[in-house]
This record gives C-alpha cells, structure tokens and sequence, in this order.
C-alpha cells in the first residue's frame, strides 16, 4: 500500500515553507554580502589585475610579435615565428640553454634534498635545535650577489677550495673557468644557499611525526636505517614533495646567482634560459623572442611541476 502524505501532513512533517517575502529578504541579504565581499576584495583584485593579468597578456602579445622595446606603435605580428626560431637549425636555445637549466635544477634539487634531509635529521636529535637552524638559514636573508661573490673568491685558483685541495695534496681546480666544472660548481652553491629553507620544512615535517612509532619501533628491535627507511621517509612524502617542487621552480628560474658568478660562461656553459631571455630583450632588443622563450620556459615549469604531483599521487596519497 502506497502512502500519500496529505498537503497538511506534508507540512507537518517538513515544516512550515517559508513565506515569500522572508525569501526575498534573505536573497536581498546575499546579495548585500556579495557586493560587500567583493568591495573588499577589489584592492587585491585590482593589484592582481595590474601586476599580473595585464604583464601576462602584453607578454603573449609580445610572443607573437617583433618588437625592439621602444615604441608601442612599432610592435609587428609575426605569428609563430618567434617559437619556431627558439628550436630552429642553429639555434642555442635548445642546447645548450635549456638542457643546461634542466641541469642546474635537477643538480640542485638533488644536492639541496639531500643535504637538508640528513642535517634536519640530525638536528632533530640535538640540543638547542633553534641555534642550529637558525645557523642554516641564514643564507637564505643573504643577498644573492653576497653569496655569489663571496663563492666567486672562493673558487678562484687562490681561494678557500683550492687551499683546501692543495693542502691534501691536490692540484688546484678551475672550478668556474673550465666549462666542464662551471655548471656544477654553481649548482653547488645554489643547494648550499636553499639548504635552509629546505631544512625548516623538513624539522617541522619530522615533528609531526608521532614518537609513539619511534617507541613501537624500538620495541620491535628495528635499526636505525629500518626506522628512517620505514617510517620517516614515508611520513616525510609531504614535505619532500613540498621542498623538491620549490627547490626545482627556483632553479628553472634562477638568474641572479648565474650573472653574478659566471655571466653564463665561459662560453655558454652556465648560460641558462632566463638569462637568455635577459640577454634577448635588453642586450639584442628582440623581446619578441624573449617573451616566446619565457613562455616556453613557463611550459617546462608547468610539466615538471605536473610530473612531480603525478609520481607522488602515484604512490597513494592526494598532494
């Protein structure tokens, strides 16, 4: 037997509707807090417009033109003829720029990762933790071109390193003019200048960690390689994939430490993908050319970024 509720039981049983004009108060009433919301938001909305929307989109057109930096009224369509000419016959942009950037990033992410795991490791079973990474992060409120000429003056045949090289009995190394040590030297300095920011991520990943498992651990006799390999890595995958994504943008994009130590040489053996850009725009005026290799260079971060969350995602959990 079916059961029909009767309008009145209907009533009853959900309740009175709500009359018209309450809906039309609480419609008015969204409304109102919409515009509000919005109202508050347009500071940010218009700085977000300026600074990013409007650069955005006079750099796409700039990708699809010919233009010396000068007047406005001189900028000339020319299609796709600025992309093409990145990968052209003869063109550099390829190799080496954008394989020696691929380089640099993924030798600093590796240096830096590795680095920083097993200093945020040990500092974790040390006294006065504060000190120590305070310590290691002052690199990081350090100017860039500090780090790079202080490391510039190391590296020269005179300097710290190979002072260091000749007392064990070494010969002294062209660390940033021979083009087979210039790339990793620099590679070098960038892991130790992004070591600490690295660090600060990973301590406060290890805290987060329950003692309670250290504690099962132990009770179950496991080692101390069992217990990193078994329970911190895996309890670290956030903070890892948060340190390797950040580490491997600022790479990818890095500039400044690159001009200060070796200005892309010797020959263009450090030469990397923004400062050809750079050298596009202000030292040849195409900027044409220089917004189409930002936009490709854009592209690459967008892809690694992207493979970076797919192989964590593939290991069971959701970024």
């Amino acid at each position: 037997m079916v059961n029909v509720l009767t309008p009145e039981r209907a009533e009853r049983a959900h309740g009175p509707r709500p009359a018209a004009p309450v809906v039309a108060a609480r419609d008015r009433t969204r409304r109102r807090q919409t515009v509000v919301a919005y109202l508050f938001l347009a500071p940010t909305l218009l700085f977000f417009a300026v600074f990013l929307v409007l650069p955005l989109g006079f750099a796409l057109l700039l990708s699809l033109s010919h233009w010396s930096g000068f007047a406005l009224g001189d900028i000339r369509p020319v299609g796709l003829d600025n992309f093409t000419g990145l990968f052209a016959d003869g063109s550099t942009f390829l190799a080496p720029v954008l394989t020696n950037t691929l380089l640099f990033a993924l030798g600093t992410v590796a240096l830096a990762l590795a680095g920083s795991l097993t200093v945020a490791t040990c500092i974790d079973n040390l006294r006065f933790q504060g000190l120590w990474r305070t310590l290691y992060f002052l690199p990081i409120v350090t100017t860039v071109v500090a780090v790079g000429n202080v490391w510039k003056y190391m590296y020269e045949p005179g300097g710290l390193v190979n002072g260091a090289l000749n007392a064990l009995g070494l010969d002294s190394v062209a660390f940033l003019q021979d083009p087979d040590t210039a790339l990793p030297s620099v590679v070098v300095v960038q892991a130790w200048a992004s070591v600490g920011t690295a660090i600060l991520v990973l301590t406060a990943g290890l805290k987060s960690i329950p003692e309670s498992y250290y504690e099962a651990a132990e009770l179950d006799g496991a080692g101390p390689v069992t217990v990193f390999r078994r329970i911190t890595l895996p309890l670290l995958r956030p903070s890892l994939l948060l340190v390797c994504v950040t580490q491997i943008v600022t790479g990818l994009q890095s500039f400044a430490l690159i001009v200060v130590m070796t200005r892309g040489g010797p020959g263009d053996a450090t030469d990397v993908a923004a400062l050809e850009m750079y050298r596009q725009a202000f030292s040849y005026g195409d900027w044409g050319a220089a917004s189409a290799a930002a936009f490709v260079l854009f592209a690459v971060v967008l892809a690694v970024t992207l493979l970076q969350l797919w192989i964590y995602r593939r290991g069971g959990e959701d970024a």
